[in-house]
């Protein structure tokens, strides 16, 4: 497991459309969110550093999405 709490995220796929959801399922979603945020907070740190700041910016990762 990596530290997400599963039940919000068998919410949100039920949200999405799911009516049922196995734990398996809420892992490996868990999993690929942490992935994706770790790239995403990757990129926008990047570019923080870049415009010589140490304080991420909202904008830092709505630019950094956009190159996904």
């Amino acid at each position: 497991m990596n530290g997400l709490p599963l039940a919000p995220i068998d919410r949100l796929m039920r949200r999405s459309g799911a009516e049922r959801v196995s734990e398996d399922a809420s892992e490996a979603m868990a999993k690929l969110i942490t992935e994706f945020v770790d790239d995403l907070s990757s990129q926008a740190t990047k570019l923080a550093k870049h415009a010589g700041r140490k304080t991420l910016t909202a904008e830092d990762v709505m630019l950094a999405a956009k190159e996904f």
